[in-house]
């Protein structure tokens, strides 16, 4: 074995870059170890080479057979940003005319992590990196989620990072150290040039932001993923709109506070929020569970605990979390059962905008959702709504009756302003036992029981949860009848939501597929179709079922669509039921 030493060219880096631990001015001396001979490289591996090596008719040539231009070298990086470090301002160019992204950011982090997380000596990917990408970085430094972009500052190389620019690179783009390009600049045309298309590239993103909402507004968006509660998406989505447009108090957050049943749509709603107005929902996310707030004590869990208290370097839930995201979506989960002193914290929270830790640091969150579900009236408000539906159903059946043309079944409620006045704040009053906290709040959304349609649409929307996961699992074809909706619908409980839905569905579908299964009743590939039993199909059109017929619901069945079309039943044997077996002693 030889080997063989000798300086390498050094990289002149700016302040900036020394932060990062780039390679200073100093030449660095680097082992050049020839072990091995090295195999003939595939063909995306030559395109690596050839966009090192400046080589651009073999680039030309490659790029024409279809290889792919965003091919990753096996410890992360791309031609594109090869080209960029090496100065190969035609190899970039071709590149990007063949389609290279140039917001990819590397997967290569530095020599000791990158060696550990692919199981390779770090001798061999130190001799990779710089035979094969460059020799000019410091090999200790991570370069993680580093563009193109951030390369071709790197190598102080104008021409490059103009042509990436005008390409469509961005220039805000952090690597996984949270540094944008600009960051590895040194004075001079190149931090001048970064600076002017940051503003433009800002500008361009607002204007692509604006018309994406005008095109596709969170009303719609919202409506994608929750079913029902027109009214408090559209109360939420105004909201939200006066913010993003300016139309606001900058001084004080936003404060919401869902009302309703369980299961109903307040904390799907909340999380759909926080993924329109971040990209990064783990972030821009953050729910605490007020259940866990019950007690006096447990304040300093939610701000941290004063010094010389145990767990004072640990932080608050809210505080913690709120310093890395100060314009995150809050969600305080049933509002309801928090102590007293936890509520005049969030008073102080919702009033100033800002909040202070155990520690005594204050941190700014005015730019902050807050948004609290509360159970608090969920019975009142259930059964108005019920009662105005009822209502709104026999004015339609006396129209029907009276013959008129313009008859329109809407199933859709408003709840009035008197009764929300005259019921709901009285209780909302009386529980949180204080004005101040409640003229915070910003807006007070309702979210009413489903009505019948949107029952369908939840049994459908679960349905085809179960129909994915039988393809995907086991090749199988699941399908299923109108009059199954219409019998899993009447699962529904006010009190429970959507989840009676869910749990209707496990119940009467998923437990037969389950035995089936278990049973060897189920061929791989099959088409398998969820029925009502013929023998049960007239209890569904009977208006008004006698005395012996309330009693009996409907029976699902299961039944195997053959390949000629014929229909073969299924005979699952129903498990035993513990209480209906018999044990002898």
């Amino acid at each position: 074995m030889k080997i063989v030493l000798w300086p390498r060219d050094s990289l002149q880096s700016t302040g900036s870059a020394l932060r990062d631990g780039v390679s200073t001015s100093l030449p660095t001396t680097s082992f050049d170890v020839f072990l091995r001979h090295r195999p003939s490289m595939a063909i995306s591996e030559a395109l690596l080479d050839a966009a090192r090596t400046n080589n651009a008719q073999e680039v030309n040539r490659l790029l024409a057979d279809g290889v792919d231009v965003n091919y990753r070298h096996k410890l992360g990086w791309t031609p594109l940003m090869v080209a960029a470090m090496s100065k190969n301002q035609c190899i970039v160019k071709a590149l990007l005319a063949a389609g290279a992204d140039p917001n990819l950011g590397d997967d290569f982090s530095n020599v000791y992590q990158t060696s550990k997380e692919k199981s390779l000596h770090s001798l061999e990917v130190l001799i990779t990196r710089e035979d094969e990408f460059s020799s000019r970085l410091n090999n200790r430094v991570s370069f993680k989620g580093c563009t193109a972009l951030h390369y071709a500052v790197l190598a102080d190389d104008y021409s490059t990072v103009r042509e990436l620019l005008e390409k469509g690179a961005n220039p805000l783009q952090q690597n996984d150290m949270g540094h944008t390009p600009v960051d590895y600049t040194r004075e001079g045309e190149v931090k001048q040039l970064l600076h002017t298309w940051e503003t433009k590239f800002q500008e361009e993103q607002k204007r692509r932001e604006l018309e994406e909402r005008r095109r596709f507004p969170l009303e719609q968006r919202l409506k994608e993923h929750i079913i029902g509660q027109e009214s408090a998406i559209a109360t939420v989505a105004a909201a939200i709109r006066r913010k993003e447009n300016g139309w606001y108090d900058e001084e004080h957050p936003l404060v919401f506070l869902f009302l309703g049943s369980s299961g109903i749509g307040k904390t799907e709603l909340a999380k759909q929020t926080a993924k329109y107005i971040h990209k990064d929902v783990k972030k821009g996310f953050i729910r605490l569970d007020m259940s866990e707030f019950q007690e006096k004590h447990e304040v300093a869990k939610f701000i941290g605990s004063p010094p010389g208290y145990v767990g004072h370097e640990e932080g608050g839930q809210l505080t913690k979390k709120l310093k890395q995201c100060p314009n995150a979506v809050v969600l305080f989960d049933e509002v309801d059962k928090a102590h007293p002193d936890v509520l005049t914290v969030m008073l102080q929270l919702f009033d100033e905008g800002r909040l202070t830790d155990g520690k005594g640091k204050t941190i700014e969150c005015k730019d902050a959702i807050f948004i609290m579900t509360c159970n608090a009236a969920s019975d009142e408000i259930a059964q108005h709504a019920l009662q105005l539906r009822q209502e709104a159903l026999e004015l339609n059946r006396k129209r029907i009756a009276e013959n008129l043309d313009d008859v329109q079944i809407n199933e859709k409620i408003t709840i009035s302003r008197r009764f929300k006045d005259d019921v709901i704040r009285p209780i909302l009053k009386a529980h949180f036992r204080r004005d101040e906290f409640l003229g915070r709040i910003n807006e007070i959304v309702y979210f009413l029981p489903f009505c019948h349609s949107e029952l369908i649409q939840l049994v459908n929307k679960e349905l085809n949860f179960w129909a994915k996961k039988a393809y995907q699992r086991h090749n199988i074809t699941l399908q299923w009848d109108r009059e199954v909706m219409d019998v899993l619908a009447d699962g529904y409980n006010l009190h429970y939501g959507a989840r009676s839905i869910k749990h209707e569905v496990d119940r009467r579908v998923v437990n037969q597929l389950a035995a089936a299964y278990e049973q060897d009743l189920l061929p791989r590939g099959c088409t398998l179709r969820i029925t009502v039993d013929d023998s049960d199909k007239h209890l569904l059109k009977a208006k008004e079922p006698d005395a012996e017929q309330e009693m009996k619901t409907p029976t699902l069945r299961l039944e195997i669509v053959e390949k000629n079309s014929k229909i073969r039943k299924l005979d699952i044997m129903v498990p035993h039921n513990p209480e209906e077996m018999e044990f002898v002693f």
